[in-house]
């Protein structure tokens, strides 16, 4: 690969992990919501609703460490 290229996926890879440090946040804000959610109103549908995002956020920061990785790898 030449130097152009592997610039160019350098770059790529640091707006990826710029990307990713932005869906933690927004996960953190949203386990942050859950655990303020009052007891007697958990088990309810807004409670449901913050645990699926936060599992479909979980499962975004772990899909974009991996292609972060990957990234990393073809520019070598």
């Amino acid at each position: 690969m030449n130097k152009q290229r592997r610039e160019e996926i350098k770059k790529l890879t640091s707006e990826l992990e710029g990307i990713t440090n932005r869906i933690e946040e927004i996960r953190d804000e949203e386990q942050e919501y859950l655990d303020n959610i009052p007891e007697n109103m958990q088990g309810g549908e807004r409670y449901e609703v913050a645990e699926a995002a936060i599992s479909n956020l979980d499962e975004a920061i772990s899909s974009a460490e991996a292609a972060s990785s990957a990234l990393e790898d073809a520019a070598e």
